[in-house]
């Protein structure tokens, strides 16, 4: 058996045949392609994490001041009166739980960190139109004033981010926009946090370097 034979095996035929297909059922390059893969998943990670952070430090912030004036609580995250749906709730007390689980005191930072990029795709769904988007959540996008356009641009962040983290493939993806679509969305939110992404991001470089059939 050959060592690129041994690698399919390795890596599971099943796992390797859309990039067989790809490549035209050439192995050696198919395993190109699948290293390929890896790194540009790893950089277009690294650059969807920076986004989320800015993303939901915009948001934490902009909920904090809020709550802060209407609830006299800026532990937003605490008050019943926000209206979040179940979910949500469910996720912040999963959060709070893992903080707790750290044996770290709990704070708004803290809580923050540990709530997924999905939680505040959502909290700009169509269900918050009416409250928490109209009362202090557009206020976080300087650079964008239509809900739908930025929830639509970070659940794409979103769904390429669970995909990264199944280790599923990338290639078959339209990277580039995703890549776009990142740059953007930070840009909605700080144009000198974008800038910065943009000038730290691996991404396009990666992109360029894609093996051929």
């Amino acid at each position: 058996m050959s060592e690129f034979e041994i690698l399919r095996q390795r890596f599971s035929p099943e796992r390797m045949a859309p990039y067989l297909a790809a490549m035209n059922g050439d192995l050696g390059a198919a395993l190109d392609l699948y290293s390929w893969n890896a790194g540009v998943s790893a950089a277009l990670g690294e650059t969807i994490g920076h986004v989320e952070v800015v993303l939901r430090n915009a948001l934490h912030e902009r909920l904090s001041a809020w709550s802060r004036q209407r609830f006299q609580e800026p532990r937003w995250y605490l008050v019943r009166g926000l209206g979040l749906q179940e979910r949500a709730v469910d996720d912040i007390r999963a959060a709070r739980t893992r903080v707790a689980r750290s044996a770290r005191p709990e704070t708004p930072g803290r809580v923050v960190a540990e709530l997924g990029l999905g939680f505040w795709r959502f909290l700009l769904a169509n269900h918050y139109d009416g409250t928490l988007w109209r009362q202090t959540l557009h206020r976080a996008f300087p650079g964008q004033a239509q809900r739908r356009v930025i929830h639509d641009g970070v659940a794409v962040l979103h769904l390429c981010r669970n995909r990264l983290a199944h280790n599923e493939p990338i290639f078959n993806r339209p990277v580039a926009d995703i890549h776009a679509t990142a740059l953007g969305v930070a840009g909605w939110i700080c144009p000198v946090s974008q800038g910065w992404i943009q000038h730290h991001c691996r991404t396009v470089d990666c992109f360029v370097q894609r093996p051929r059939p």
